[in-house]
């Protein structure tokens, strides 16, 4: 017994698909028709918080000022005497705190999202660590040339970030083993910061340790300009390569399938990190757990699958800004560094993290 077959149609079986680029496609409509628009929505609560946080952080002070007088002397309609307090004491702090939360922000959601490792950050594989040698170094033994701390900690960083890809690379480069090449590295910048500390005279300690804590305290338009500029064209460049580093979250040979160049990728997405977190730890030292906590929180609130750089780098801002007021405020009549307070908010995020990874039998 035979069956007629319909016109215009064969009774061949249709090509099989690829899976990969099945994944990608059935992927592509979940975030632009159901994530998009909470992620619009997020950022926007983000902007709006910052730009809170970043008000009362310029209202807070010595002398109190009221939001309203503020904003006029931020637009150049106040009394000298407020314009004075608010652009010359107050605005370089609070730019700083916003400048350097949005920089470790990124940066830690662009090496989660790259080794997909929720342990990635620029303070967990030696990014800062290798920041914080170079500064130490130059201020203990004089090795600074004229060099300023932002290029000491641009140079360091620079050296760490490379050690941990050339020890890691074996045919190529996994996130697992720069994660664990990393940690050590980590360990070793540290072990010879310690060393540093210790051979030197008691006032380079003092002022070395100032600024490995994470410091907003006494910020200067001369640290902020760098910062600013470093975001100005590396931010643009991380977004941009937003959509090629999701793509590596379906797997090397299936980015590879996709046309991603996954080692230029991985390379390209370093050395953004790097530069945002060598210049945001040269702004105020290298403030802990926030690249590693931020993108944490911010992929949670934008329900994403990935830490979206935009939404860490809002969220970084955020943390930054409201530790540094808690700083402030917490112990009458001192300023606490701000590193302080967001290590002990940000080492429970960590223990989460590690205890999650366990659960799920993973390496993080």
């Amino acid at each position: 017994m035979t069956t007629e077959l319909a016109p215009g149609r064969t009774d061949a079986a249709p090509p099989p698909r690829s899976p990969g680029r099945a994944a990608f496609r059935l992927a592509v409509p979940t975030v632009s028709g159901v994530v998009r628009p909470r992620l619009v929505a997020v950022c926007l609560g983000l902007a709006v918080a910052a730009f809170l946080a970043f008000s009362v952080e310029t209202a807070v002070g010595d002398i109190s000022l009221p939001l309203t007088d503020v904003m006029r002397a931020l637009v150049g309609a106040g009394d000298p005497g407020t314009e004075l307090i608010v652009r010359e004491l107050r605005l370089p702090r609070a730019l700083a705190g916003l400048l350097v939360g949005v920089a470790f922000g990124v940066s830690g959601a662009l090496l989660q999202t790259v080794t997909l490792n929720p342990l990635a950050s620029p303070d967990m594989i030696g990014i800062t660590q290798g920041a914080g040698t170079a500064v130490v170094a130059g201020i203990v033994l004089g090795w600074d040339a004229g060099l300023s701390t932002q290029a000491l900690g641009l140079l360091g960083a620079l050296t760490a970030a490379v050690l941990v890809y050339v020890l890691a690379w074996r045919r190529g480069t996994t996130g697992y083993r720069i994660v664990l090449v990393g940690v050590g590295v980590a360990w070793i910048c540290t072990s010879a910061t310690d060393y540093l500390l210790a051979r030197g005279q008691r006032f380079q300690a003092q002022a070395a340790l100032g600024w490995l804590v994470g410091n907003l305290n006494g910020r200067t338009w001369q640290q902020i300009t760098p910062l600013a500029v470093t975001l100005a064209l590396l931010l643009p460049a991380a977004l941009l390569l937003g959509r090629l580093t999701r793509t590596l979250q379906l797997g090397e040979d299936v980015a590879r399938g996709l046309g991603t160049r996954v080692q230029a990728v991985r390379v390209a997405v370093l050395l953004i990190s790097v530069g945002l977190a060598a210049f945001g730890a040269a702004a105020a030292g290298p403030v802990a757990f926030v690249a590693l906590a931020a993108p944490q929180v911010a992929q949670r609130l934008a329900g994403t699958s990935f830490p979206p750089p935009l939404t860490a780098g809002l969220t970084g801002a955020v943390m930054v800004l409201v530790s540094d007021l808690i700083a402030r405020k917490l112990v009458p009549d001192t300023e606490l560094p701000v590193g302080i307070v967001t290590g002990v908010l940000g080492a429970p995020v960590l223990l989460w993290l590690l205890v999650r990874a366990n659960r799920a039998g993973s390496g993080g």
